[in-house]
């Protein structure tokens, strides 16, 4: 199974990042979807998502564990903490995403989307019985509404898009249509990926306050019941006005969704290997290979399932914020990554399984080339050459280890870096500059995260050996996420997923707003205006060789940036669970991604 879903998604990746990229079609007229390049793979009159079962039974409840808790059920601004599940499964968009695709998107709420060669505009047509929850219509009013209120009031996520709108106007009873005032192919999909929330349930009221007021949205399922903090759970609403789609056929199967809340990552385990909840994501090789040998796993209650994807590693690590002046020098940022003894980390908690990130797109076509950058990418980057760290035209490899615990060949190497950049070991063994100032920072995590407390615990062991030692400070999940979204840390954990097609939220993870604009994912800091110009030049690109070469090197502006510490990645995702829940044999091409578990799952017992 796992090679035929692999040697698909290549055919996949072929139809809409190859030859048609040259050739990105205009849709010559209302069409019932759209890919950013090329044209969806799927005709008009498909039956359901590939990687649905049509004829999956409804019915049945899947427990989910959470960490941390929640005060909030409005998950679109920045205050509070959301509740999860409400953003995905309690409203719709206009268009929905299929994740066999690496970005193509069908008609959800919307029957047709429209857009002319250049993708200056882009409209969308309402399907005329949609409606929300509450058996009101789905109106143009609710989607403009929708529209501004999130571009000006809501998250930052949401800002960087509606910039570029330049005029959004009602054509027709059902019909909507936004102008860009800015060249960006991937703005036509983006105003396709809106929630869409009832305009009169808001009216004379503060949109950024935190509200336990559900949302009355058009998706498959309510709010039922929630504790603050302690669970939320969610019931298919059995007279949804989409169950009958071809885009919904066998998605959003399950009666009850539901959240449980624990203090951190290892309870959340503990209730898992209880029966608490009913299923559970394995990040740890060694672990899964190990431990799960406990009762409900040895009787067959709980079996253990790999998922198989083709998507791009992302990056996972210990970040630098560069705000902060001890990381504003790469050549710092680099001994303490020469210091970070990777073969040793990885031998020691996945037994030496796991592969190393070695890039953001690593794992993809995407990803930059060994060696020295040529040809296009060279092109794109040479304008910045004067500002460009060393290693991004030169290439930039990953310090490797000899696996030993001192690490002793690296450890010299960062000792040469770090004088360089004007510091040395004092006589009493601390590092200090020249002024005398030792050399200290703060690294902070996430409570219960377990295994990234192991990492940094081995971690800050050869940092002694440089003379460093860095305060570690452990916070609820509350803390954590106020702190970050501030940038109140020197180093934290970090992760980021990334897709098959990136665009305009490159900017929101490394633009230059997010180093005072709180909020953005650009928890480094980073300030590159070569990073910016190559998200610029993935968002015209017209042919596949531009699109590539404006991807690859921004791979080569974050990698040699040297602004966080990666680990490792894995090539399937773990998922044990109850027997009783099921998933389809034909995996999308994003495997484990979001819109895979629970959209298309569904519960049947075993006979």
């Amino acid at each position: 199974m796992l090679r035929s879903v692999f040697f698909r998604g290549l055919r996949v990746c072929s139809i809409v990042l190859g030859p048609v990229f040259l050739g990105a079609a205009a849709l010559a007229e209302p069409a019932h979807g759209i890919a950013m390049y090329g044209s969806p793979a799927l005709p008009a009159d498909f039956d359901h998502l590939p990687y649905a079962n049509p004829d999956a039974p409804k019915g049945g409840t899947i427990r989910l564990g959470e960490s941390g808790g929640f005060d909030s059920l409005n998950p679109w601004i920045l205050s509070g903490r959301a509740a999860a599940g409400i953003a995905a499964y309690t409203v719709e968009s206009l268009m929905g995403r299929s994740y066999d695709e690496p970005f193509t998107l069908y008609g959800l709420l919307a029957e047709t989307v429209d857009t002319d060669e250049a993708r200056s505009y882009v409209e969308f047509t309402l399907r005329e019985n949609a409606r929300f929850s509450d058996g009101s219509p789905v109106t143009i009013e609710d989607v403009m509404w929708s529209y501004e209120t999130l571009g000006t009031e809501g998250h930052a996520r949401y800002h960087t898009a509606w910039a570029k709108v330049a005029k959004m106007e009602q054509t027709g009873p059902r019909s909507v249509r936004f102008t860009f005032n800015t060249p960006d192919r991937e703005l036509a999909l983006l105003m396709g990926m809106r929630p869409v929330l009832k305009k009169a349930q808001w009216q004379g009221k503060d949109f950024t306050a935190s509200t336990l007021e559900p949302a009355i949205g058009s998706g498959p399922y309510v709010v039922d019941r929630f504790e603050p903090g302690r669970f939320v759970s969610l019931k298919r609403n059995p007279d949804w006005w989409g169950k009958d789609l071809p885009f919904n056929r066998g998605q959003h199967n399950l009666d009850e969704i539901r959240y449980d809340y624990f203090g951190d990552g290892g309870v959340v385990f503990e209730a898992f290997k209880g029966g608490e909840i009913d299923t559970w994501r394995e990040t740890n090789s060694a672990k899964w290979a190990r431990e799960y040998t406990f009762p409900a796993v040895t009787s067959g209650k709980v079996v253990k399932s790999e998922i198989a994807h083709q998507r791009p590693s992302g990056i996972t690590g210990l970040v630098f914020n560069t705000r902060k002046p001890v990381f504003a020098d790469w050549r710092v940022r680099e001994a303490l990554t020469l210091a970070f003894n990777f073969e040793f980390i990885n031998a020691t908690l996945n037994d030496g399984t796991e592969p190393r990130i070695s890039s953001y797109f690593s794992n993809s076509v995407l990803a930059m080339a060994p060696g020295a950058a040529s040809g296009k990418v060279a092109d794109l980057l040479a304008p910045f050459r004067a500002d460009l760290v060393p290693g991004t035209l030169e290439g930039y490899v990953l310090p490797q280890g000899d696996g030993t615990e001192l690490n002793r060949g690296n450890t010299r190497k960062a000792v040469r870096l770090l004088e360089q950049a004007g510091w040395t070991v004092a006589d009493d063994g601390v590092l200090k500059n020249a002024q005398g100032t030792p050399f200290t920072f703060e690294i902070v995590l996430a409570q219960g995260a377990a295994e990234v407390q192991s990492i940094v615990d081995i971690y800050i062991e050869a940092l002694a050996r440089l003379g460093i030692v860095p305060r570690v400070t452990t916070v609820d999940d509350a803390q954590y996420k106020e702190r970050t979204n501030t940038y109140d840390f020197d180093m934290a954990w970090y992760m980021r997923a990334l897709s098959l097609s990136p665009g305009n939220e490159q900017m929101l993870y490394w633009g230059a707003r997010g180093v005072s604009e709180p909020g953005s994912r650009n928890w480094m800091g980073m300030t590159s205006p070569a990073a910016e110009a190559m998200i610029t030049a993935m968002l015209e690109a017209r042919g596949h060789d531009d699109f590539v070469a404006a991807v690859q090197a921004l791979d080569r502006v974050l990698t040699a940036g040297r602004y966080v510490i990666p680990i490792w990645y894995s090539q399937v995702s773990r998922l044990a669970h109850d027997r009783d829940l099921h998933f389809p044999e034909r995996l999308p091409l994003y495997g484990d991604w979001p819109g895979f578990q629970p959209d298309v799952w569904w519960y049947e017992a075993l006979k």
